[in-house]
């Protein structure tokens, strides 16, 4: 028996790994993050198998649907949303799932803020702009945020910021991040990255407030820095003409010289 930690990507069903489906294809037990896993996901659950929504449940309560799983040898496919290695509260479960010596494995899945830039065709590092992405949050109820990660510390590097779980907190953000990147900088919400109902909003740190209004909350992603919609930045060197690649060698010295 073994409980397979699944990710189940940011919305769209078929935004989902071939392991993960497999996986989940094979278990005969299915705990799922109702409010934010779509039912699209469960349809890929064999037919009869038990389906949990982990929703209305605390820790102890899911570790006692996977220990009984465990007593019956019975496969458990649980699905968190995104990618499991970020915000899922997964870690407290391994915790708990090593101490009891029940095997589990990890599938990793499609992160909100990927699907987020592919909704807005973009690349968030470009080169001579950003070359880092910072994913973090605001302090909320259920983690406080340590020392040292405040957003203005963040901001302080020019990177492109994706702020996840925070846009309750829309006028703080704007407020801590201004300052560092001025109020024309490019913003982006994406709501509901990847799902039917997605939005997106675009705007400035100056402008953003009056744009967004009160319509967006809870799974919206703010995501701030100069590379979003912009034209204005220079061409990588890697597919450049001159550039010396260990699969284009060039000039009577390459730095990668073919074998004969």
């Amino acid at each position: 028996m073994t409980v397979h930690f699944i990710g189940a990507g940011p919305g769209a069903a078929d935004l989902l790994t071939l392991r993960g489906r497999d996986l989940i294809a094979a278990c005969p037990v299915c705990l799922y993050a109702g409010s934010l896993v779509p039912e699209g996901v469960l349809a890929y659950c064999p037919e009869g198998a038990r389906i949990v929504n982990t929703a209305p449940l605390s820790l102890d309560d899911i570790m006692s649907e996977i220990v009984t799983a465990h007593r019956e040898g019975e496969d458990i496919a649980r699905l968190h949303s995104g990618d499991l290695s970020i915000w899922s509260a997964m870690g407290e479960q391994l915790r708990r799932l090593r101490a009891l010596q029940i095997p589990f494995s990890i599938t990793p899945g499609v992160p909100a803020f990927s699907a987020a830039a592919a909704a807005l065709e973009a690349e968030l590092t470009l080169p001579g702009l950003a070359q880092s992405v910072v994913l973090t949050r605001t302090p909320g109820r259920a983690s406080a945020m340590p020392e040292g990660e405040e957003l203005a510390a963040f901001a302080a590097t020019g990177a492109v910021l994706a702020i996840h779980l925070s846009i309750h907190l829309l006028p703080r953000v704007i407020d801590e991040l201004t300052p560092h990147y001025g109020p024309d900088c490019p913003v982006a919400i994406v709501w509901r990255a990847s799902w039917p109902d997605q939005r997106i909003i675009r705007a400035t740190l100056g402008t953003l407030n009056a744009a967004v209004g009160t319509e967006l909350e809870r799974t919206a992603l703010i995501l701030v820095g100069r590379t979003l919609g912009t034209e204005e930045f220079s061409e990588s060197r890697l597919y450049a003409a001159d550039y010396d690649r260990r699969y284009r060698p060039l000039g009577p010295t390459p730095r990668f010289p073919q074998a004969s």
